[in-house]
């Protein structure tokens, strides 16, 4: 690096909200001048009255190591010949009531270990990337026509050593992602790994955004996990907090006394949900921090995606009684989407919004908020409503499984069983389905297989592979104990089929946005609970039919339309006796027969087991191509 102090057009751009790699001037940055070797330290507190630079040494004292103040915007900056790579640092802030105060550095690219709060002067340089043809596939194999399916995982709880310690970015490369690469997952999603104090904050809560946390190790080993990821074909995504952070005293918390990174209105500025201070996103050097650390994580860490936490709190004021947009909220969103997308077009931009907000999806030229996914919350919401629902009392929440088709392709959706899901009493996903042992494994069985078909990419978190039974306990491993019972043993295998035929049939993907690629066959049969539709490819012919029973009984003989004239086969019956069903099985491929059903020209009669799905492949009939069309056989004299 060249730069020594920030030049008049950095200011200039860091003060506009538009200097989208502020990480280069800002913060510490081990240079040689001269052929001195020191840290040059930059920092905005507009409201302090000075600022020292304090560490290990200087004996944290900072009088002989008084920062320059460049503007009257408040940028501050000194370089210190012999501090080098390693060293530990705080900016001691006086304010203006003369209070003295030690702040982490917003920009630090490291992170003493917690409890210890210190920054670290960090170089990131050196790391030598072996991702180029990783890189090479994402452009050519665009998500929106092709499968996803995500593994949501935090960290600190996937597993941990016998002594209780951590496992390392480097031992999670060796352990996490085979493991993941194993079940058929197509990206991992890690929960926030920026630097942060309290553990059961699960990175939400965070101090450090430019600095990985050094709970697994240093920078340069996340980016060897990474870097991992990307050799065997594995995205990598990473929550991404942009809405509020903690209040701890080290952090950006009225960082030089006064609100700097938080709103200067109390009522805006405290998130009394969380219990955390909101971003000031109406502030330009906000937009700046926030748009270069999005950057910064693709830059350094070629990170693939974000999930954008907590949407929904920014795009309406906090602490009101009504729904009342906050328009700053909503410049830095499409701001932020067109930075990163810029950047990098293959991005993964993934929205948590709960609310209708409209074209959360759709590019910022189209009035749109430039997101590329949304998460399905009501989706989520409905179906589990439904799934705990005892069966009795499903036929009047029939609406619950079919609403979510209404809305299915107005936007980019992503299907989430998420952490917020299995955590705080809400029980875990296999332990929320009613009746007893054998009946909630079938039901869970069934609730994957309906999703797998339902339009979206899909996101499952840990412990959901193989039905952790207790609910995500967030300071401890996953039940790993589990994989010694058969019917845990049988949900994982289940699971790995099904990943497998989500990713081999693409009538589950092609179409996955556009309203061409589903099809009711029976949308209104409350009394039996039973949902049957057609999942269809870009080629004619090229469907699936899908069948769910959401109820404790069997039905034989039970007629289902269908379009063509053809056989199907039964690629997946959740009721198998190896996955841990009564094996209500269809042996034999079904032949459609003529007469209508359904609204359809012909039918097949076949099996329903009880709390199961039943997806079957239409065969393509002989002397078809593989566009389903008949072929043109050619004698030899017409051969030219």
């Amino acid at each position: 690096m060249t730069v020594i102090c920030p030049t008049d057009f950095d200011i200039h751009l860091f003060h506009e909200g538009s200097s989208f790699e502020s990480y280069v001037f800002l913060g510490a940055h081990v240079q040689t001048i001269d052929d001195l070797v020191g840290t040059s330290f930059c920092v905005w507190a507009p409201h302090a009255k000075e600022v020292n630079v304090v560490g290990n040494f200087n004996d944290w004292s900072g009088e002989n190591h008084r920062m320059n103040k460049l503007n009257a915007e408040g940028l501050w900056h000194l370089f210190i010949p012999g501090i080098v790579h390693g060293e530990l640092y705080k900016y001691e802030i006086l304010t203006n009531d003369n209070t003295i105060l030690l702040k982490a550095d917003p920009y630090a690219f490291y992170s003493e270990l917690r409890p210890n709060t210190a920054s670290v002067v960090y170089d990131l340089s050196g790391y030598r990337w072996n991702d180029a043809k990783w890189k090479k596939r994402k452009r050519l194999r665009q998500p929106y026509d092709r499968p996803m399916s995500i593994y949501e995982v935090h960290l600190g709880t996937w597993r941990k050593k016998e002594d209780g310690e951590l496992y390392t970015y480097l031992e999670l490369a060796e352990t996490l992602i085979p493991y993941v690469l194993a079940h058929g997952f197509t990206h991992v999603e890690l929960l926030p790994i920026i630097e942060h104090p309290y553990d059961r904050s699960w990175g939400y809560q965070g101090t450090g955004y430019y600095s990985a946390t050094s709970r697994f190790g240093e920078p340069k080993e996340l980016m060897a996990f990474i870097d991992a990821c990307h050799e065997v074909n594995l995205g990598v995504i990473i929550d991404w907090v942009p809405g509020h952070f903690c209040k701890d005293a080290h952090g950006l918390y009225m960082f030089d006394g006064e609100p700097t990174y938080d709103y200067p209105n109390e009522n805006d500025r405290e998130n009394r949900v969380w219990g955390t201070a909101n971003f000031d996103l109406g502030k330009p050097e906000v937009h700046s921090f926030l748009i270069s650390n999005a950057l910064f994580w693709i830059e350094y860490f070629h990170v693939d995606g974000f999930r954008v936490d907590a949407v929904a709190n920014m795009l309406y004021w906090p602490n009101s009684n009504e729904l009342v947009e906050n328009p700053f909220a909503i410049d830095f969103l499409r701001k932020l989407n067109e930075a990163v997308f810029a950047k990098d077009p293959d991005l993964l931009m993934i929205a948590e919004d709960s609310t209708d907000w409209a074209l959360v999806t759709s590019p910022t030229s189209s009035g749109g908020l430039g997101f590329n996914y949304k998460w399905n919350m009501g989706w989520m919401n409905d179906i589990l409503t439904y799934m705990e629902a005892p069966p009795e009392k499903r036929y009047d929440l029939h609406h619950k499984v079919t609403f979510s088709l209404i809305y299915a392709f107005s936007e980019n959706f992503i299907l989430p069983f998420s952490h917020d899901e299995v955590v705080h009493g809400k029980k875990s996903l296999l332990n929320k389905m009613p009746g007893d042992y054998w009946q909630k494994f079938a039901q869970l069985r069934l609730l994957y297989a309906f999703m797998f078909a339902h339009p979206g990419k899909k996101l499952l978190f840990m412990g959901g592979e193989f039905a952790q039974f207790d609910e995500w306990k967030d300071l401890e491993q996953l039940d790993w104990m589990l994989e010694d019972y058969e019917m845990h043993q049988k949900m994982r295998n289940y699971l790995v089929y099904l990943q497998s035929i989500y990713q081999k049939q693409k009538p589950f993907y092609e179409l996955d946005h556009i309203e061409a690629g589903f099809e009711w066959i029976d949308v209104d049969n409350r009394d039996q609970s039973i949902f049957s539709f057609l999942r269809k490819g870009q080629k004619d012919n090229d469907l699936l039919v899908v069948v769910c029973n959401f109820k404790p009984v069997v039905y034989y003989e039970y007629k289902v339309g269908v379009p063509i004239d053809t056989e199907y086969v039964e690629i997946l019956n959740s009721d198998g006796l190896e996955y841990g069903g009564s094996n209500q099985v269809n042996g034999k491929n079904l032949k459609a027969i003529e007469g209508e059903c359904h609204g359809r020209p012909y039918h097949i009669s076949m099996t329903i087991p009880p709390y199961a799905a039943v997806i079957l492949r239409a065969v393509k009939k002989r002397g078809e191509n593989k566009n389903g069309k008949k072929k043109v056989r050619r004698n030899a004299s017409s051969r030219g």
